[in-house]
């Protein structure tokens, strides 16, 4: 039995102040072109009938067994459908290193997993005592609110094997209190509640990190390749990041290639398949992958690289390839592609010494970074319907420039753009003579 005592310093699930917690969805422009700004995720939850912080439809404890491997230890509630979630928070080589986080997608829910690995004196544990505390919820944009107690958790898990009451007392404050489907499960509710509200293509621009940092990171670690991430992230490829453990920072990577496809033009993107993130993903998920069209993940098991059926791009690193002929060309950076990271670098420098020297807090990286390729997507998707509802729907090479493309460079990405989502223009720039 857990004394009382036990339980007070775990139950910090809530630290987060929410005016940090409340960031407000960037609006579509109206056709007047006065702005305004939609409610923020609390909110427009409550006005569409759900409470955002009742959304945990279970917790769990999944340990490394010598014998079993990973398993459910414990879990609330007991009848919840927990297969594979023993492998999606731990991910595979996680033995190698002491602690991480983990995000991942568990059918219509999403996960959050916090994992550490202790050393025992112990031969039947083989000196090592692993485990991971996890969450799901059908939204991912606010399971980071919850880090710091699953963090906690593992570590009173690990010390105290069996001691379940923090994460009873947890349910039972947030569980989600959601109505049901005909199927009965718990109806999503960010992205097909949000459809009259926002364009659905927007949905990962609610925040998922806490503190800020994840935008500066990915755009330290890809650069201008970016740009190269940017174009197949608009054409809905499937895209696999891999990547050693620990896999936390790399579910972060996810999200922001998700972000790099916003668009906040009503009607645009309804017809192509959705952009979602898998996060992290192990073989287990390999039938579930088969029948996606479009998504990001991310995965420790370099076997993936030989699923070339599962992905249209592997991102190895920094290294981004395609084993697909007809996207090699969107692999090629451009003098535009460059001149766009260049004016980004620029805007994010700007913005960071206003903040050191003015004290400006208003702004941060994060908000930069989706506006700033929100603006781009939204740029060339107005020039693209403007000239499809023209008398003559022709795209010329100042059509091309308008839009911040290189006329002849991303030839094939237009060409592409323009079947992918449907829009009636013709595309007249040859390509240049040879010489």
């Amino acid at each position: 039995m857990v004394e009382q005592s036990d339980r007070a310093p775990l139950l910090d699930w809530e630290e987060i102040p929410p005016n940090e917690l409340t960031q407000a969805v960037p609006a579509p422009a109206k056709e007047n072109g006065s702005e305004s700004s939609p409610p923020d995720g609390h909110t427009l939850g409550k006005r569409l009938g759900w409470e955002e912080k009742d959304q945990i439809v279970a917790v769990f404890v999944v340990t490394f067994d010598t014998r079993s491997g990973n398993m459910v230890e414990w879990c609330l509630p007991q009848d919840v459908n927990l297969d594979g979630v023993e492998f999606k928070s731990m991910a595979s080589g996680s033995h190698r290193i002491a602690n991480d986080f983990i995000y991942f997608r568990k059918g219509c829910y999403f996960g959050l997993a916090c994992f550490a690995n202790m050393p025992v004196e112990s031969e039947l544990e083989r000196g090592a005592r692993m485990k991971s505390v996890g969450i799901l919820s059908p939204s991912y944009t606010l399971l980071y609110r919850y880090m710091h107690f699953l963090e906690n958790q593992v570590r009173h898990q690990l010390q105290c094997p069996g001691s379940y009451s923090p994460l009873e007392a947890f349910y039972e404050d947030k569980k989600a209190v959601l109505p049901t489907a005909g199927n009965g499960l718990v109806t999503a509710c960010p992205t097909s509640a949000w459809v009259p509200a926002i364009n659905r293509c927007m949905h990962p621009e609610m925040k998922i990190t806490h503190p800020a940092g994840c935008m500066s990171q990915f755009i330290h670690f890809f650069g201008e390749q970016i740009m190269v991430l940017w174009k197949f992230a608009l054409l809905r490829k499937r895209i696999l990041i891999f990547s050693p453990p620990p896999v936390g920072v790399v579910c972060y990577r996810v999200y922001c290639c998700c972000s790099l496809a916003n668009i906040s033009i009503p009607g645009i993107g309804v017809s192509v398949p959705e952009f979602r993130p898998f996060f992290y993903i192990n073989v287990a998920d390999i039938a579930a992958l088969a029948t996606e069209m479009s998504y990001v993940a991310c995965t420790t098991e370099k076997i993936f690289e030989e699923k070339k059926e599962l992905y249209d791009v592997y991102v190895d690193n920094q290294n981004v390839k395609t084993h697909r002929d007809s996207l090699q060309p969107l692999l090629r950076l451009n003098g535009v592609d460059r001149e766009k990271y260049r004016k980004l670098s620029e805007q994010r420098q700007l913005l960071l010494y206003t903040q050191e020297v003015d004290g400006d807090c208003t702004s941060n990286e994060e908000d930069l970074f989706i506006l700033f390729f929100m603006e781009q997507n939204n740029r060339i998707f107005q020039t693209l319907s403007e000239v499809a509802a023209s008398a003559d729907p022709t795209l010329t090479a100042e059509h091309v420039r308008a839009m911040g493309l290189d006329p002849q460079a991303d030839r094939t990405f237009l060409v592409d753009l323009l079947e992918l989502y449907g829009i009636d223009a013709m595309l007249v720039i040859d390509n240049p003579c040879c010489p």
